[in-house]
This record gives structure tokens, C-alpha cells and sequence, in this order.
């Protein structure tokens, strides 16, 4: 399957569904089939606006049309519905869509707002989520399983920040190193 296609099939299916009008013909549909001019008489719209509206939800699927006398009888495709319902809702069908993003680029832009050319920080962010980015870029001169005193930690830590208290138990608090009997190490099987 081409991974453009559940992205466009999306796109396409809610710009059909975008519109107060199309959501009441649906409406409408939901409950009888219509032709143009009953739909155009119930919602006072002209009926080249209802046949403009009528052609946007049949390119998604939604409205199926079927000749009657002289008219096109229009009615709800709920199959459609239920499919894309399916399909949005699929495990593996929302994650997807977010493929080729580049999901470091928070953390770098964190890091480039926070940190002075030679690495170390302008200030310790406040904000949770900047602070963890910031954490996470500190905790790689940790090398897993090894264990480091406290001034070891502080030493590490004072290439970054003077505030390396701070620093040393946010660390800890968010996990990215461990702390035990005067001993700091980075846990083995913890994400860089």
C-alpha cells in the first residue's frame, strides 16, 4: 500500500465531512433517500449547491446516487462510514500517518534554545518537557552500568551547569540515572 494513500484517503474523507451542509444531507440521507431538488427544498440552498455538496461526499464514498424517472436519488453509502471507521480506528492506521516526521527535532530545538555554543546551559528550563529534553542530551556523558560518586556526578554535570544539585536530582528524578548508598549509574536498559 502506498503510504500516501491512507493520508490521502483521509484528507479526503474529512474535507468531505468539513461542511455544515454536506453533515446535514448526511443527515438527511441517514434517515431516506433524496434527489437533488428535495435536498435543495429542505436545506434552502440553490440545487447546484446541493449537486457541488452531492459530488464532494460521492468522491469520498459516502453518497451513492441511482436514476429514478428523471432524477438521481441520492442515499447514504453507511458501509463507507463503518470502513473508515475501521480503518482510522485500526491499531496501526494513526501512528502511520506521523511516518517521515523527524521526531528528534523538539529535543534539538530545545537544546539549541538552552545551551551556549560550547554545550553548556544558559539556564535549567522550568518547563517539564524542555527539561526533559535537556536531561536526556546530560545523561548521554553517563555511560550505562558504570557506577560514579557524587563528585564524580557533580564534575560531569559542572560542564553543563552550576547548578549541578539541581541538575544531579532532576537526573534522578526522572529516572535517567539511578541513586543508591552514596553511587549514581545510568541504567542499562533506560532510551538515550
Amino acid at each position: 500500500m502506498d503510504k500516501e494513500q491512507p493520508t490521502g484517503e483521509l484528507i479526503g474523507f474529512f474535507k468531505a465531512l468539513a461542511d455544515a451542509n454536506r453533515l446535514k444531507i448526511l443527515g438527511l440521507l441517514a434517515q431516506d433517500a433524496y434527489s437533488v431538488e428535495q435536498l435543495a427544498a429542505l436545506l434552502e440552498l440553490r440545487p447546484s449547491t446541493v449537486s457541488h455538496h452531492l459530488a464532494r461526499l460521492s468522491e469520498a464514498g459516502l453518497v451513492s446516487a441511482r436514476a429514478e424517472s428523471y432524477y438521481n436519488v441520492y442515499s447514504l453509502e453507511p458501509g463507507t462510514l463503518e470502513a473508515m471507521a475501521q480503518r482510522l480506528l485500526a491499531e496501526d492506521t494513526l501512528p502511520a500517518l506521523a511516518e517521515g516526521i523527524d521526531m528528534g527535532s523538539y529535543e534539538r530545538k530545545v537544546l539549541a534554545d538552552y545551551t551556549l555554543p560550547g554545550g553548556r546551559l544558559k539556564t535549567i528550563p522550568a518547563q517539564r518537557k524542555k527539561l526533559e529534553a535537556v536531561l536526556q542530551h546530560v545523561v548521554q556523558d553517563f555511560e550505562p552500568g558504570t557506577r560514579y560518586s557524587e563528585v564524580q556526578v557533580n564534575a560531569i554535570l559542572f560542564g553543563y551547569h552550576d547548578d549541578t544539585a539541581t541538575l544531579r536530582r532532576e537526573l534522578v528524578g526522572y529516572g535517567l540515572l539511578k541513586r543508591q548508598a552514596g553511587e549514581y549509574w545510568r541504567p542499562e536498559n533506560e532510551r538515550p
